[in-house]
């Protein structure tokens, strides 16, 4: 059935033992349009949800988050216990959200966080608002790679299905092992810079390796993001951006 998480009845949740929460409108420039609907969905909506799911018997809800609630920390690697510093109104909301489930867990009740990457691959319902699916899309479209800003950035990356079997791990290990956790969902060896992925393409098709800097995916006021026109790429060289 489809619903909405902030008004659900909460007959919807009887007879559900896990609840994994990804209800949530998904990126930053989606969450600027209105940022009082974002908080009111991804925050309190998903607060609601797990109210919900533990007064109705479930046993475990898990709180899809973002790796976007650390903001711009450059050159630092960041783990679980890296404070928070949110940029947007999307990774604030991420933040309250989770600020205020992890406190519901209990004996019979478990609640786990997931920050995820910035994730990417090929899905049902595939979004192409995302930094390796949009290089695809472009490439695709135009014979051209999108890249943000001066693609120095830094970003963490985890592919579709790895996030999914986090999820089911999550679901699935001892309660007492991941109850009122948080966990980073990627991999070292995808936190890379975002410029260098040109050359996953040169070895695809040298021909399709022509970059350009595009209004990106992301919000004005984050570093990662670059904001002017659409327009060729003057050099390859490293720059401060």
């Amino acid at each position: 059935m489809q619903d909405d998480i902030r008004w659900s009845p909460p007959e919807v949740l009887d007879e559900v033992d896990v609840v994994m929460d990804l209800a949530a409108l998904s990126n930053d420039p989606v969450g600027e349009l209105d940022p009082a609907r974002t908080l009111e969905i991804n925050h309190e909506g998903r607060v609601r949800m797990a109210r919900l799911a533990r007064d109705r018997g479930a046993s475990r809800y898990i709180l899809a988050s973002s790796c976007s609630i650390y903001g711009f920390q450059n050159d630092v690697v960041l783990d679980e216990t890296s404070p928070p510093s949110p940029l947007t109104t999307y990774a604030r909301a991420n933040l309250l959200a989770e600020q205020d489930t992890l406190p519901l867990a209990r004996p019979g009740f478990a609640v786990v966080v997931l920050r995820q990457a910035t994730v990417y691959g090929l899905s049902p319902r595939m979004r192409f608002d995302l930094a390796i699916n949009g290089m695809v899309l472009g490439l695709h479209q135009t014979g051209r790679i999108p890249v943000l800003r001066d693609g120095t950035q830094w970003r963490p990356f985890v592919h579709v299905r790895d996030t999914a079997r986090a999820f089911l791990l999550a679901m699935e290990a001892p309660a007492q092992e991941v109850s009122g956790q948080i966990f980073n969902i990627g991999s070292d060896d995808q936190n890379v810079q975002i410029l260098p992925h040109r050359s996953i393409a040169a070895e695809v098709e040298p021909r399709l390796t022509k970059l350009v800097q595009a209004l990106a995916w992301g919000d004005p006021r984050d570093p990662n993001t670059f904001v002017g026109p659409l327009m060729p790429s003057s050099c390859c060289r490293e720059c401060s951006g």
